[in-house]
């Protein structure tokens, strides 16, 4: 999936995007602003790569990442629902995961959560794209997110 695809279904509707990233470090909402006229479409970005920074900017409950960690469902649809709640987007589509190297046997390396947000609820998607190296992992999860917000835009309306 491309980005231009997500900026034209976007547009087409009236929608707005926003971007909560921890693993992708700020990667999507790159690849959704290197496309000349964006800005009509890509509202903000939050790069939350902390702990902390999840909670201070997206409102995640310190609790939920203690329970979960940082890498889970739990945190990756409270991430896509604080980014929509702080700003004016109509969707918000956030990442969390072990691009590597490292992870545990009960988070390995590869795998990402990603959470999307709208009027419609929030939905999580889990992936492990294995141990292909932190670079590949990266740009999987930006593929995955952009296929994703497609997905959802085609059911998605705008915040009243």
């Amino acid at each position: 999936m491309t980005a231009s695809a997500v900026l034209a279904a976007a547009r087409a509707k009236g929608l707005r995007i926003a971007t909560a990233e921890s693993c992708t470090g700020g990667l999507l909402a790159g690849a959704l602003t290197d496309i000349a006229g964006s800005s009509d479409v890509f509202e903000r970005g939050f790069v939350t790569y902390s702990n902390p920074a999840k909670t201070e900017l997206l409102g995640v409950d310190p609790a939920l990442i203690a329970a979960y960690g940082a890498v889970s469902e739990e945190v990756a649809a409270a991430m896509a629902a604080g980014a929509l709640a702080h700003s004016a987007a109509d969707l918000a589509v956030s990442t969390t995961g072990i691009a590597g190297p490292g992870g545990s046997e009960f988070k390995t390396e590869g795998r990402v959560c990603f959470g999307i947000a709208g009027a419609n609820g929030t939905q999580t998607k889990t992936i492990d794209f294995g141990a292909l190296g932190r670079g590949k992992v990266r740009a999987a999860a930006v593929d995955e997110a952009l296929r994703l917000l497609v997905a959802t835009i085609s059911q998605a309306t705008p915040k009243s």
